[in-house]
């Protein structure tokens, strides 16, 4: 069931949260995707304000404000999860300042809202993703191609059902006694550096 919502803003937040614990008559997990991204300026110092403003308000403080909203929610469930979706650039440079630092941000959120919630009994960890094939890289298989060959040591970038996967897991049972934790979902891009591997191989 759809229902849409800004996260930048609060009202519309627990509107939403409102909205879905009512339909389905509890709420017993979080998920919190939404993110802004704009390409970096040429120059560090040339980034302007509002792109940081954007990329925090949504990307981190969106997901402070579904938490907040959805707490008690979760913790009257009994079992309840929140999963935030963060993102390798979290752990390492990979361009996007604006975004891997709010990114970033959302990874210490994760630790210190999994200490709040521990004791309401609601769980609260995070996926970081590596290159998942998503509508934004329409038009650019070629690079997928590339990124998979020469970047990813299991082969392949992500779809994203491998992402769901993880997501599904920590808010299921299986995961009953895991909170606070950070699961890289990246084909072993931050455990692998693929491209010195090559070179030390081929002499």
């Amino acid at each position: 069931m759809a229902y849409g919502c800004d996260v930048a803003d609060r009202a519309a937040v627990e509107t939403a949260v409102a909205y879905a614990a009512e339909a389905f008559g509890r709420l017993d997990v979080l998920v919190n995707n939404a993110f802004a991204r704009v390409p970096d300026a040429p120059r560090f110092e040339d980034e302007a304000d509002e792109v940081w403003q954007t990329s925090l308000d949504v990307t981190l403080l969106g997901a402070l404000r579904c938490a907040r909203a959805a707490l008690g929610r979760l913790a009257a469930s009994g079992r309840g999860a929140v999963v935030n979706i963060g993102s390798v650039n979290a752990e390492q440079a990979f361009g996007g300042h604006a975004y891997s630092a709010a990114k970033g941000g959302l990874t210490s959120l994760t630790r210190t809202l999994a200490a709040e919630a521990a004791p309401r009994g609601v769980r609260v960890n995070q996926v970081n993703p590596g290159t998942i094939r998503t509508r934004g890289w329409k038009g650019r298989e070629r690079e997928l191609e590339v990124l998979a060959d020469r970047v990813y040591p299991l082969g392949r970038v992500g779809e994203p059902e491998d992402v769901a996967a993880a997501v599904a897991f920590l808010s299921s049972a299986d995961a009953s006694w895991i909170t606070g934790t950070t699961l890289r979902v990246d084909g072993g891009l931050l455990a692998v550096n693929t491209g010195f591997t090559r070179v030390v191989e081929e002499g």
